[in-house]
């Protein structure tokens, strides 16, 4: 029996559906968080080495992409929370209805970046 495979998958071009780009963000936020555990912790450890370290540790966050990178950390936090809890309430069994799903999935990703706006918006780490 000869099974005809594709030879040549274009990614790019396969649609994926909501649920499952939400699905992969919060792998993909989970590994990020992950990634920022070490930096957070030597950054820590600087500043409270002692005045010169607290002062290179503080000076880091005046950079514009050390800022990026802080609020793509925190919508890392905060669509890993939010997505986990959808899919907490999935794993009990309500809403995997499909338009419920997709619903929660936009909901889910609209929320953390909402969160993130007013997180931005709230806090003085940005200005």
């Amino acid at each position: 029996m000869h099974i005809t495979r594709p030879v040549f998958l274009d990614l790019w071009r396969i649609k994926l559906p909501i649920p499952a780009f939400v699905s992969i963000l919060h792998r993909v936020s989970g590994v990020l968080m992950i990634l920022a555990i070490p930096v957070a912790a030597v950054l820590f450890d600087r500043a409270l080495s002692g005045p010169e370290g607290f002062a290179l540790a503080a000076a880091l966050f005046d950079s514009w992409f050390i800022k990026a990178a802080l609020a793509l950390m925190i919508w890392s936090l905060l669509h890993h929370l939010i997505a986990g809890i959808r899919f907490l309430v999935l794993d009990l069994g309500l809403g995997l209805d499909r338009p419920v799903a997709r619903a929660t999935a936009w909901t889910a990703l609209l929320a953390a970046l909402a969160a993130l706006v007013a997180v931005i918006a709230l806090g003085g780490t940005f200005r």
